[in-house]
């Protein structure tokens, strides 16, 4: 199960921002290429006050910051260069809908960003879809409209471009990153994951075409489990699977860190026994890339390529 896919993380909300030049971000596509990725995936267009392109909307009406340089074209024109389908992350307020509640507000707000961006970028040959940004693990009141409202929106003024989501699992390890604590005690249990997901994807299917959840915010021990429901639920909802194998580690109590090599083989290993279509990863650049700032990431990034350059082919072992 090799990654051919990453998010591209241009905000920094809770990682060091690296401070790439078009030049380094050049440099990065060559190895995000050079190890056979092929889809990138912009996590969001802005959070809060931070932009990656000059939108005049959220500039006049969320008084965000305008950026000097346009990153979304950037992204654009390296992903067209390189071959690579660029999927469009939506802006996410960090306020209306997380803190406030009111999905409305978000959706009024991306519903203008939309339509700014695809006059403005559509015509580009990379961009092949749309991420809804909004992050979530349960059939939170409100969000399912939100989800499906966006996602419709989406797909009638593209042209019916696939939309993809990227939900995290409920588990022993879904902490928000402020918190020092790695683990607690509330979570779903398989059970409780599965029935709220059917909930959701039912009424969310006929408008979402993609879904990754998030590998990293339950115990290695029990993600074979995790994964299998994944799978099951998306083949029942006709959505492809996507398995979002974070290279990040969850259970330093640095956050965050590059996550250990035989923790994402294990990850990569159980979707692939699961039957999960593809594999992304949050997030190359930091993580993996050998130009990261961390040096961790350059050993990751050669253990990574060394194992799929080696000719042994040795089976995978469910983790259970």
């Amino acid at each position: 199960m090799k990654i051919t896919g990453t998010f591209l993380d241009e905000i920094s909300h809770d990682i060091p921002h690296q401070n790439w030049s078009k030049k380094e971000w050049e440099k990065d596509f060559n190895h995000m290429k050079s190890i056979g990725i092929d889809t990138v995936i912009l996590i969001r267009c802005g959070y809060k006050k931070q932009l990656t392109y000059p939108s005049a909307y959220l500039i006049e009406n969320e008084d965000c910051h305008k950026p000097y340089n346009d990153l979304l074209r950037l992204f654009l024109e390296l992903a067209a260069s390189h071959n690579m389908s660029f999927y469009f992350g939506l802006y996410d307020s960090g306020k209306y809908w997380w803190e406030l509640g009111d999905f409305k507000k978000e959706l009024d707000i991306n519903k203008y960003v939309i339509d700014e961006v695809w006059e403005k970028y559509g015509h580009y040959p990379a961009f092949k879809g749309w991420y809804i940004s909004h992050e979530i693990s349960r059939k939170t009141r409100g969000v399912t409209n939100l989800y499906t409202s966006i996602s419709r929106h989406c797909k009638n003024i593209s042209g019916g471009l696939d939309v993809m989501i990227s939900p995290y699992i409920e588990g022993t390890k879904a902490i928000i990153s402020s918190n020092p604590a790695l683990t607690k005690q509330n979570s779903l249990d398989v059970g409780q994951h599965e029935k709220e997901w059917n909930d959701i994807f039912k009424e969310i299917h006929e408008v979402i075409d993609i879904v990754a959840f998030q590998d990293g915010h339950v115990e290695l021990s029990l993600l074979a489990h995790y994964l299998d429901i994944n799978k099951k639920l998306a083949d029942k909802y006709h959505l492809t699977s996507w398995t979002n194998a974070e290279s990040f580690d969850r259970d330093m109590p640095i956050k965050f860190l590059p996550i250990k090599w035989d923790k994402l083989r294990r990850k990569l290993e159980a979707a692939k026994l699961a039957g999960i279509d593809k594999a992304i990863t949050f997030e190359f650049s930091h993580f993996m890339s050998p130009q990261s700032c961390y040096p961790q990431a350059h050993n990751l990034y050669n253990r990574y390529t060394e194992w799929c350059e080696s000719d042994t082919d040795i089976s995978p072992v469910k983790i259970r």
